[in-house]
């Protein structure tokens, strides 16, 4: 059975988030060291750099609204709810949560709001889909 269209862009967005972590796990272990990277945090570890702090707490921000997104999307597909505008707003999601990570790791205020919207009517707008009010 081929992916649907929605349940593609699901996947593109769960691969994505899982990858997230990559540059402030590598900035944690440049600061601190491999050893005590892998260790459990400690009162006395040296602080991320800036940009690897918001680079963890947009990752933490994909994974909250990830589990939004992936059972809208599920429940989309198992009843076959308007295909193409699902998949549609899946896509959308998908880039507006990449853009998302972008500009929170760069540190621009308010286009990581826009973005964030963005990524967000597309969610509720299919979720208004499975309701059928759209």
């Amino acid at each position: 059975m081929p992916l649907s269209g929605e349940l593609f862009w699901l996947t593109l967005t769960i691969v994505m988030t899982a990858v997230f972590w990559l540059p402030y796990g590598v900035n944690r272990s440049s600061v601190r060291g491999i050893t005590r990277a892998l260790g459990n945090p400690q009162p006395d570890d040296k602080p991320l750099d800036a940009w690897a702090d918001r680079a963890m707490r947009a990752h933490r921000n994909a994974v909250e609204n990830l589990v939004l997104f992936a059972p809208l999307v599920l429940i989309a597909a198992l009843t076959e709810t308007s295909p193409g505008l699902v998949a549609a707003m899946a896509q959308v999601y998908f880039w507006a949560r990449a853009a998302h990570y972008v500009v929170y790791v760069i540190g621009v205020p308010v286009l990581r709001t826009v973005v964030f919207a963005v990524g967000w009517a597309a969610m509720i707008i299919i979720a208004l889909a499975v309701l059928e009010l759209v």
